[in-house]
């Protein structure tokens, strides 16, 4: 039987709603750039087999300002969140493949702090219980209003962005995220908005590899781009963060993308 949402939503949300949600500021929120407003917005993974709920709530969503990303089973959802920074999780419980209560566990024994809100039409005390026990932040039953939904989600983003430290400290380089300050070995170092919107993108990633696909998307999200751009302006990073510098942090994976990363051999040790 499928679950249906109490109310519909409203074609347009107003401007002024949207400015609630919360700047840009943290290494781990994942941002499209929004070139019509020139605002960063935040990408929130939904993972929901139910296509109809999905759309609705997918449309909502990005009505409010959101971009939106949806995984029909728990393996897919998993798989995205291992791909891509989301500033939340809407999770839903029966899900094929593999059920939200794994996802959840899956998730935070990744160390993937990103807030989960779950969303079902089991509302027992002790599936409650369950949940916030595995991980989850928050948990909302079925059949739910949009707008609570929606302030469930302004809540988790506002009290996760308080906890979050706004310094990304790699090696000897250092990435204040709430000034936009850039140093390495204490030298300065000036980027322009574009390279610095690259290296927060793989800093935010430490170690972990990067397509070129996913680069392209986090950083120039709906903007035009050439082939090769993704390429030239990881050069232009390396001139900047690598050049003069013993230890080199952006690597090259060939055949699949760029890695931000101290070398093993220049690891600390225990």
């Amino acid at each position: 039987m499928k679950v249906q949402l109490l109310d519909t939503i409203p074609s347009r949300i107003a401007a002024e709603q949207a400015t609630v949600f919360l700047p840009f500021h943290n290494f781990f929120t994942f941002a499209a750039y929004n070139k019509k407003g020139g605002n960063q917005v935040m990408r929130i993974l939904l993972i929901e087999d139910e296509p109809d709920i999905a759309a609705v709530v997918k449309q909502g969503l990005e009505e409010a300002g959101y971009v939106v990303d949806v995984a029909e089973d728990g393996m897919q959802g998993l798989d995205l969140a291992a791909e891509r920074n989301y500033a939340l999780i809407l999770l839903d419980l029966m899900l094929p493949r593999l059920d939200g209560w794994r996802v959840c566990e899956e998730l935070r024994a990744r160390r993937d702090t990103t807030p989960i809100l779950m969303l079902t039409a089991r509302d027992a005390v002790s599936d409650r219980v369950r949940g916030l026990d595995l991980g989850a932040d928050d948990y909302l039953p079925k059949p739910f209003d949009f707008d609570e939904l929606l302030a469930r989600v302004r809540a988790l983003l506002r009290r996760d962005s308080i906890h979050k430290t706004r310094i990304i400290r790699i090696a000897d380089l250092e990435i204040d995220t709430g000034t936009r300050r850039v140093s390495r070995a204490g030298q300065e170092i000036v980027l322009t908005p574009r390279e610095y919107s690259l290296l927060v993108a793989l800093a935010a990633r430490q170690g972990r590899v990067l397509t070129r696909d996913v680069i392209r998307e986090t950083v120039w999200a709906d903007e035009d781009s050439y082939s090769n751009t993704v390429d030239v302006y990881i050069g232009l990073l390396r001139k900047k963060i690598d050049a003069g510098h013993e230890v080199k942090l952006i690597h090259t994976v060939h055949g699949l993308g760029y890695t931000l990363k101290v070398p093993r051999d220049n690891a600390p040790s225990d």
